[in-house]
């Protein structure tokens, strides 16, 4: 019940920056709507959109594109 947690979302690199920004922080809610139906509460949970600016692997197929379409959950704290 202390920990406190980032639903981190990003995107591939196709679409504007702007787009996958906003998809970043859907992601990131779809996630945060789950937690919180898991028992979480809403002070503990915090969302952050990176969009395409952090990807996890570099390229341009498919493959790499699917690894970058992502929400990581960080603990940002665990008292």
């Amino acid at each position: 019940p202390n920990a406190a947690v980032s639903a981190e979302g990003h995107a591939d690199e196709r679409g504007s920056r702007e787009y996958n920004l906003a998809l970043g922080e859907r992601r990131g809610n779809s996630v945060r709507q789950l937690l919180l139906a898991e028992g979480a509460a809403t002070k503990q949970l915090q969302v952050v959109s990176y969009g395409e600016e952090k990807p996890v692997t570099l390229g341009h197929d498919e493959s790499t594109w699917q690894q970058n379409r992502r929400v990581e959950i960080v603990y940002t704290s665990r008292k």
